[in-house]
């Protein structure tokens, strides 16, 4: 544990809480504590010979000129010196209050450089740091000293974010980001560490990303030659990353969490675990806004970093200068008990290292120890070429059956298509079975079922459809407002990086028709607020041609308990949204919204009261009652009809009291036939 701690201090807010900080756990921990202060003695010399020539006459004699500069010189010297003094009193103070051993440093120079050198010449465990110093201003995001310092050192930072005291009382959890980097499990232990000394839980972060690459292809299909086109087999490359590669990231982060969870137990630490999708730094990013963790761990540098890089990692930088909370910096290594048994125990064939050979370098670390921990588990002490290919099946589910094209394994997975998905409903990836009994990746049991006839139910009521090619040819759906919700983005460039992730979630969710729900998640994931609403985007279809006063833009109006974000154009008093907080989050709160809203528009009022809420409720709840007493089976009846004919419902052509979820799912009861089990990939599928 830490023996030794180093505070550099310039009396601000944040300094003075990196000081608390350093003696809370100097006092946990039996620590020897030594504060800095760099004052720039020379540096105010240098300057004041500069504006020397500025001086009234009268100052200008050289006699006179000799006995100011010795004036200043003591001044400064003297003054600045006093300075650190009483900045290291302080810390002093507290030092002796608690009983710690501390040792005090002035040094004249220039701050980052003497603080850098300082630490480069010591033995310090800990630096503690304020992220920024007496210069912040309105907009700063990381002070100089501080962002010249965790770049240059090599050893463990806290570095400190919030220093309001009243903001951290609630706050008992270190988050710990996990990519599977040594880094990564040196912060996982030193976590460890720190929460059975402050007294605080763990929770594990890991992010793959299965946008990146759909985003660039379509990025790059409008600047390449026909031929060059034909070269890079977009189609292919495609089909390359949606079968393997991005289920295969979700396994293998998924293993990763794995891992440290069974690390945690030989420490005796529980934990919990979540894995996201997205980018990394925005997804943890945005995990801190909505947790509000004591702590977020970062290694220093990532997995896909190069051994002896110098400075931070590209998601540890933008964390740094983002991230609301106190951020650690750590640079111990810790390579898995599993990981370094399997490197020391286990051989590789010739044959086994030219395929490894042939994997991307930026993926190979992750697929190297992916194979590892498989053979590891199965007692193998030398990989081979089939070992290979056994863990592409595994961890890359469709490599083999991608390799054979068998006809069954087709009919099977268009069956699936056609019909109906399962999304776990704690990670997020989608099965690769029809009816699954346990998620792949994460293990979980519990999965949200979508049928293509239910989103094409709510895309009905949405205005219709309308198909477009994706820039590899295949065909989606997008419902009218959709489409008008992602056309509202003023900015083209982030219209085409929405699109391209929209169109990407369709296509892992194996999803062909787009609706408006799908499309709002994704805006406000990217760009923070949405730009349009679904009754403005029906009042611009209505009124395309009719010069109309610019709809008034989303604003966030609060976020319930679980982080989840309200968004309107219209003001809601405190009870109000209270209120609407108790209706579930998602399909059923944005349809109760979007009727109180409606009530608002028609009172013509600017701010949604409690009465408002409760009109709007109250028509939802006759709506359901109508379903209930008023033959509900003869209402979904009507609907299923019109979900069979080939002219799509319209919105109009809807029983108030259906539910089209409701619809769908009977009409899909109807047709079920008694299925078999189909050999390929256990996949099911009527008899022919």
């Amino acid at each position: 544990m830490v023996k030794s701690i180093y505070v550099p201090v310039d009396n601000s807010d944040f300094s003075n809480r990196a000081v608390e900080i350093a003696v809370n756990l100097g006092a946990k921990t039996g620590a020897k504590l030594t504060g800095s202060h760099v004052y720039a003695a020379s540096m105010h010399d240098y300057r004041f010979k500069q504006m020397e020539y500025t001086l009234p006459e009268e100052y200008l004699q050289e006699q006179e000129l000799e006995r100011q500069r010795k004036i200043h010189d003591s001044l400064i010297t003297m003054g600045l010196e006093l300075i650190s003094d009483s900045y290291l009193d302080q810390m002093e103070a507290a030092c002796r209050d608690r009983e710690l051993p501390f040792e005090r440093k002035m040094m004249d120079g220039k701050h980052y450089t003497e603080i850098i050198k300082d630490i480069e010449a010591s033995d310090y465990d800990l630096t503690i740091i304020g992220a920024q110093g007496i210069g912040k201003v309105k907009d700063s995001q990381l002070g100089s000293v501080c962002a010249q310092v965790t770049r240059a050192v090599n050893r463990d930072m806290w570095v400190v974010k919030e220093f309001r005291t009243k903001k951290l009382a609630h706050r008992d959890t270190i988050l710990v980001a996990i990519d599977g980097s040594p880094l990564s499990f040196g912060g996982l232990v030193t976590a460890f560490e720190l929460a059975r000394t402050l007294d605080k839980k763990v929770e594990l972060i890991s992010v793959y990303d299965p946008y990146l690459h759909y985003s660039v292809f379509n990025g790059i299909v409008g600047v390449l030659s026909q031929k060059a086109k034909k070269v890079f087999r977009f189609e292919e490359q495609n089909q390359l990353h949606e079968e393997i590669i991005d289920t295969g990231l979700a396994q293998i982060y998924q293993s990763h969490l794995n891992v440290a969870e069974s690390i945690a137990e030989n420490h005796g630490v529980p934990v919990t675990k979540t894995l996201l999708d997205g980018k990394a730094f925005q997804k943890i990013l945005d995990h801190v806004r909505k947790t509000e963790p004591y702590l977020l761990m970062l290694g220093r540098l990532g997995v896909h970093s190069e051994s002896g890089t110098p400075g931070l990692g590209n998601v540890t930088d933008n964390l740094l200068r983002l991230c609301p909370c106190d951020v650690y910096l750590c640079s111990r290594v810790e390579v898995p008990k599993l990981d370094q048994k399997a490197e020391e125990s286990i051989v590789w064939t010739p044959e086994a290292k030219e395929r490894m050979n042939r994997v991307p370098s930026f993926v190979r670390g992750i697929a190297r120890t992916g194979i590892l921990r498989m053979a590891l588990e199965q007692g193998h002490s030398v990989i081979t070429s089939d070992l290979i290919t056994e863990a592409m099946e595994r961890y890359m589910p469709k490599y083999t059956r991608r390799v054979t094209e068998d006809l069954a394994e087709k009919l099977a997975i268009d069956y699936a298509q056609e019909n109906r998905v399962s999304v776990c409903r704690a990670c997020g990836v989608v099965a690769k079975v029809a009816d699954p009994v346990q998620c792949s990746v994460c293990g979980a049991t519990d999965f949200d079922v979508v049928s293509e006839e239910m989103v094409a139910r709510i895309a009905a009521m949405e205005g219709g459809v309308e198909p477009e090619d994706t820039y590899d040819g295949r065909k989606l759906k997008w419902s009218k407002e959709a489409r008008l919700e992602l056309r509202a983005i003023e900015d083209k460039y982030q219209m085409r990086r929405v699109k391209a992730r929209v169109e990407k979630s369709a296509r892992i969710k194996r999803i062909d028709t787009i609706t408006l729900e799908q499309v709002r998640t994704i805006i406000a994931e990217e760009l923070g607020s949405l730009p349009i609403t679904v009754s403005s985007a029906r009042n611009l279809a209505a009124h395309a041609e009719a010069p109309t006063e610019p709809a008034s833009a989303n604003r966030e109006i609060g976020r319930d308990d679980s982080g989840n974000a309200l968004l309107s154009r219209l003001d809601w008093d405190a009870q109000a949204l209270a209120r609407l907080f108790r209706v579930p989050a998602g399909f059923m709160r944005d349809r109760t919204q979007l009727r109180i809203e409606g009530i608002a528009d028609r009172d013509r009022a600017e701010t949604i009261t409690l009465a408002m809420v409760e009109a709007g409720l109250e028509e939802g709840r006759q709506m359901m009652d109508e379903l209930l007493s008023g033959g509900g089976d003869a209402a979904l009846d009507e609907v299923i009809a019109q979900i069979k004919s080939s002219e799509p419902a319209t919105s109009a052509d809807i029983p108030k009291a259906v539910c089209p979820f409701h619809a769908a799912q009977k009409q899909a009861e109807e047709k079920k036939e008694t299925p078999v089990l189909n050999e390929v990939d256990s996949l099911r599928y009527p008899t022919p």
